[in-house]
């Protein structure tokens, strides 16, 4: 299983490099480059959403099938352990998000370069005539 959460934890660390380089100003040509070479990565990198969707369902079924510790019978170790796998679904559902709204924003960013390459091409066809 960790070996999962850092797979998704390595692929949230890129997106968010991939959509900070996307954002930062830079020259037209380097943007240009950039943001075609990241479409092309685009579509390959879709499969990180259903795998984020399959961990959030694995993150609920175990949680509506852990065992409550909440009584008195339960040790102070118990409780601890209990609390600790609370904690660590909470972040994992964060990853989860956080990687599926990272392939958004790259994604739409991507679309909102590539309409304002076709717009400006389509405007100095116009100044030409």
């Amino acid at each position: 299983m960790a070996l999962q959460w850092m797979l998704l934890a390595y692929t949230v660390a890129v997106e968010a490099a991939i959509a900070i380089l996307l954002t930062v100003p830079s020259p037209k040509l380097l943007k240009k480059r950039f943001v075609s070479l990241i479409s092309l990565i685009l579509q390959p990198a879709l499969f990180v959403v259903p795998f984020a969707g399959f961990q959030i369902l694995d993150i609920y079924w175990k949680n509506e099938h852990r065992l409550m510790c909440t009584s008195e019978i339960c040790t102070a170790a118990e409780r601890d352990r209990y609390e600790k796998s609370i904690y660590k679904a909470q972040r994992n559902v964060i990853l989860c998000v956080a990687a599926c709204l990272l392939y958004w924003c790259i994604y739409r960013v991507c679309k909102y370069n590539k309409e304002i390459e076709s717009l400006e091409e389509v405007e100095k066809r116009y100044k030409e005539q």
